[in-house]
């Protein structure tokens, strides 16, 4: 679980329940962000209920993380949904970010160094 998460209401009121909802399910993102980055993450979530023809109440979520910050923003008629559709659109952010920034880069490094080595050390047919 993403341990510091600020929950923050403009002209609209963040009941028990949207609290509780926002910490299960932003919360839950730190699976998919790098391990050596989950002690550092923080999130910041905005629910503000606007008047635009788009939806009745926005969400805004920026996580801040080692290497930057990723945001997402949905605006719907319902606060659940706009959590859930903004949970949708850092998850697939952050999956990108881990490629980038996680230990998926460095997987089988020493592999590839050995394989290297090897191949370079070991005289060709031409060679002898």
């Amino acid at each position: 679980m993403i341990a510091r998460i600020d929950k923050s209401g403009i002209n609209a009121e963040l009941d028990a329940d949207v609290v509780k909802y926002i910490d299960r399910k932003i919360g839950r993102l730190d699976r998919f962000v790098p391990r050596m980055a989950r002690a550092s993450v923080r999130a910041v979530v905005t629910i503000r209920e606007t008047t635009n023809q788009a939806g009745k109440y926005e969400c805004e979520v920026i996580l801040h993380l080692p290497g930057g910050n990723i945001t997402a923003k949905e605006a719907t008629m319902n606060k659940f949904a706009a959590v859930d559709i903004v949970e949708a659109k850092l998850h697939n952010q952050l999956l990108k970010y881990k490629t980038t920034h996680g230990s998926g880069m460095r997987r089988g490094l020493l592999r590839r160094v050995r394989e290297k080595l090897s191949t370079s050390s070991t005289p060709t047919d031409a060679e002898v």
